[in-house]
């Protein structure tokens, strides 16, 4: 049942691995990009995986052993780096993994409800940033205590037991009060792998490269809850995130002449609008550092967006984004609209991060957080999550490489009927859920009422949703007096 990648403390230090992987060999670079690494996909197949071997020194012995390094993907997830080391002097063996890509924007929290024993086969992606807590009996593993795994819920379990073990002997000589407490904690945790009755896993990993597998997929997990939270300045710190404040740096960038300054006091709203603003960032797809575009925009009887774009001159990556300038709404919105074919296709989508997205037909859903926002029309709505599935599809809980036939299964049916949908043969409903009220879709004709096909209607929050977009802790009024 158990399937784990199991890491041991670092035999090398591989915090940069583009520099060994310059040591070794130049066939891991992409000769049309030379700054960006060849990240190949995961396949067992593959008789010529392209690996890297490094001399390096064992930290058991201290003699030189060899280090292989894999820059490879995982299916549906991103890209990682896979570093084996082995000894030939005395043996010693470590493996570990570590992303490839850059830190997210936002850290992720998952929580898991473990009802049964299939549940303890979800693969999960663990980094080094990620925290794993079992609140019911007061577990938590700590971030960075461990390094980064692909392994499965049992996995982590068992790697907990493994390591509470591991100097149980002389403890039981030295303190064995402590080892009785010990032994005892053990046997609670070998009692969560028969599932007696359900529990809670939260795996909080502030680098936002955390996973738990969705074998309901395409469908909403209906025990597995995903949401995004903001860094604090010290977990930015832990990262290696600093400001060009903190680190002391001025940007001296010549101002474009037909953009403005950021942060300038002398901008007005009216050139706020005419103008498109640019700020220095890095490449979300190779971390080259790039420019991004913002423009201040309104979208017809609805209201103002800003739009963002990211264009990349060293691996041609493009990016866009749309965020509300409005801010939370009083209310939120649910927006039902039957596609019904060509005539529906042309409506133009805005979708903010906060909107859940789901199509019953098709019994395909994706949560708030997972897509990020987008302004399009409803046919390139449709074709951004069929390519989602096809390509990536991590944002609707997707392990790529799962043996399981009942997942694929409807995740083909989905894939066939959406293709369906497209061209027109099949109806289906697309509901855009936003407790924000930040979403909105094109009307046909003047009064709402004339337009069969779409359905629009507004709520009142719940204190779930409010805490969730942190307007319950929101102080409007005399905020300057101590609480």
């Amino acid at each position: 049942m158990e399937e784990s990648w199991i890491l041991e403390p670092p035999a090398v230090c591989c915090s940069n691995y583009l520099e060994l992987i310059d040591l070794g060999s130049s066939q891991l670079t992409n000769m049309s990009e030379p700054n960006k690494p060849l990240f190949r996909d995961l396949d067992p197949d593959d008789i010529e995986p392209e690996t890297t071997e490094v001399e390096s020194l064992c930290m058991n012995c201290e003699k030189n052993g060899n280090t292989r390094i894999l820059l490879t993907k995982i299916p549906f997830y991103k890209e990682v780096v896979l570093i084996s080391f082995e000894c030939e002097h005395c043996g010693y063996k470590n493996n570990e993994i570590q992303p490839g890509g850059e830190i997210q924007e936002e850290g992720v929290r998952v929580t898991l409800t473990v009802n049964n024993v299939q549940d303890l086969n979800r693969k999960v992606v663990k980094s080094d940033y990620c925290t794993v807590k079992i609140p019911h009996i007061d577990f938590e593993i700590s971030r960075q205590s461990q390094k980064g795994e692909v392994t499965t819920i049992e996995g982590v379990i068992c790697r907990a037991i493994t390591g509470l073990q591991q100097d149980q002997p002389i403890r039981r000589i030295q303190h064995p009060e402590a080892a009785k407490q010990i032994d005892d904690f053990i046997e609670t945790l070998e009692g969560l792998k028969s599932v007696s009755s359900p529990y809670t896993m939260i795996f909080e990993d502030i680098s936002g490269n955390s996973f738990v597998e969705n074998p309901f997929a395409p469908k909403a997990d209906p025990n597995c809850s995903k949401e995004a939270f903001k860094r604090t300045i010290g977990e930015d710190h832990i990262l290696g995130v600093f400001t060009k404040e903190e680190v002391g740096e001025q940007d001296e960038n010549n101002k474009d002449l037909h953009t403005l300054e950021m942060g300038s006091d002398n901008v007005t709203y009216e050139q706020l609008q005419g103008e498109v603003l640019t700020f220095p960032t890095n490449c979300p797809n190779c971390s080259t550092p790039c420019d991004t575009n913002m423009k201040v925009t309104r979208i017809p009887h609805f209201k103002e967006v800003v739009i963002m774009a990211t264009s990349c001159e060293a691996c041609g990556h493009r990016t866009s984004e749309v965020k509300s300038a409005g801010g939370i709404e009083e209310k939120g919105v649910k927006i039902e609209v039957k596609v019904r074919g060509p005539q529906d296709f042309s409506r133009d989508v805005l979708k903010s991060e906060t909107c859940s997205l789901s199509i019953p037909e098709l019994e395909l859903e994706a949560g708030p957080f997972t897509i990020a926002g987008k302004f399009t029309t409803i046919e390139g709505l449709l074709k951004d999550i069929r390519e989602g599935i096809k390509k990536g599809g991590a944002e609707f809980g997707i392990f790529g490489d799962t043996k399981d036939e009942n997942s694929a299964s409807s995740i083909n049916n989905c894939m066939s009927r959406l293709s369906k949908v497209l061209d027109g043969s099949e109806t289906a409903t697309l509901i855009l859920d936003d407790p924000a009220g930040n979403s909105y879709i094109q009307m046909l004709a003047d009064d709402p009422e004339l337009d069969e096909a779409l359905r629009i209607t507004h709520y009142e929050r719940s204190f779930e949703q409010n805490e969730e977009l942190g307007i319950n802790d929101m102080k409007t009024e005399n905020y300057e007096e101590d609480s």
